[in-house]
């Protein structure tokens, strides 16, 4: 890997495997979702390979960081990857058995807020409701527009 490009990240967001626990990694990527536990900071770290859950704790200096940031925001981390507990490790990702325990946090560029949400996640109940909704209504919502905003063609036409 390039001098460049190390300075970005030693892995991609897809590649970290239990193999490499107790190493240094060092990722780039978007915010794919974000998740506050009360003391924990999840942070979902996308780029073209994959993802990887990032974790802060409640005593990071980053913590205040990661928390201003936006769904796309691109950032880098450096941390240790650590396993995940036996109950944690989620199965439907092949980094599920890893995180990576942050320890430096870089935002490389912070997302304005965005005019539609671009993850179908269970975290944006109001825009999977109103998707349900338009598509057991043959595309129209209560107020007579389809999922578009323009008029049907049943009430433009009069109908």
């Amino acid at each position: 890997m390039s001098d460049a490009l190390a300075r970005y990240r030693t892995h991609t967001c897809g590649e970290l495997r239990a193999p490499h626990t107790g190493t240094t990694a060092r990722l780039s990527g978007w915010v794919h979702r974000k998740r506050d536990h009360g003391g924990l900071l999840f942070i979902d770290l996308r780029d073209n390979d994959g993802l990887t859950q990032c974790v802060l704790k409640g005593s990071s200096p980053h913590l205040r960081t990661a928390e201003g940031l936006r769904l796309e925001s691109v950032l880098t981390v450096t941390g240790t990857v650590v396993a995940r507990a036996p109950e944690a490790v989620n199965p439907k990702l092949p980094t599920g058995e890893i995180e990576l325990a942050v320890e430096d946090l870089e935002p490389l560029s912070v997302a304005e807020p965005l005019p539609i949400q671009v993850s179908g996640d269970a975290e944006y109940p109001r825009r999977r409701a109103s998707a349900t909704a338009s598509s057991t209504s043959g595309g129209r919502s209560s107020t007579g527009t389809s999922c578009c905003g323009a008029m049907s063609s049943r009430r433009s036409a009069g109908a």
